[in-house]
């Protein structure tokens, strides 16, 4: 589902206000920090709102659903926070390892369905790679609640290879070889003169 799909049919998504999904930023900038590392040119990603479809009981949470798009608004996926609020539960994840799960899960979609492309990469076998818990086993489901451990990118492996985790999320930037690290780092030194 993405933006256009509601733009005749209910309320208008809008950018997040800073702030407003604090756990939910955060994740999305370490997730950011992959994106740039990896692919270069491309912007950061967004939190997009869309509002509720209607008014909220008095007693309700509701503040719209979440989801991680592309910096013009478009997204593909499922919404990042809880939707369905049931009595107290809250609309952001309560453990920074979930949410950056979630948050990376939803990039990935993001980018791979609207920019066509597979991402993140492993290097080693040219292979798209997944956020899951580190050290999860290949049995491994993605429903399955691992809060112990930090999420990393994780590899299938090639047909021969053994499946491996290749970094933990937000550290993409340490898997970038030659030229492409150096650039990477020689962006960091300069001031951004695209503003």
């Amino acid at each position: 589902m993405n933006y256009f799909s509601y733009s005749s049919i209910g309320p208008e998504p809008g950018r997040a206000e800073p702030g407003q999904w604090p756990k939910l930023e955060a994740a999305l900038a370490v997730v950011n920090r992959d994106l740039l590392a990896t692919l270069p040119g491309q912007d950061a990603l967004i939190l997009m709102v869309v509002p509720p479809w209607q008014p909220l009981p008095p007693s309700g949470i509701d503040r719209g659903q979440v989801y991680v798009a592309m910096p013009d608004g478009r997204w593909h996926g499922n919404a990042v926070n809880a939707c369905d609020l049931e009595e107290s539960d809250p609309p952001e994840p309560d453990d920074a390892a979930t949410v950056l799960t979630v948050v990376a899960d939803a990039a990935q979609a993001t980018i791979m369905e609207l920019l066509w492309q597979v991402w993140p990469l492993c290097r080693e076998h040219r292979t798209g790679m997944h956020p899951r818990p580190a050290g999860a086993t290949d049995d491994w489901y993605q429903g399955e609640a691992d809060t112990t451990r930090p999420p990393v990118w994780w590899c299938r492996g090639s047909r021969d290879g053994k499946p491996h985790d290749v970094c933990l999320v937000g550290e993409l930037a340490a898997t970038v070889q030659g030229k492409q690290r150096r650039a990477l780092r020689h962006s960091k030194r300069k001031p951004d003169s695209r503003r």
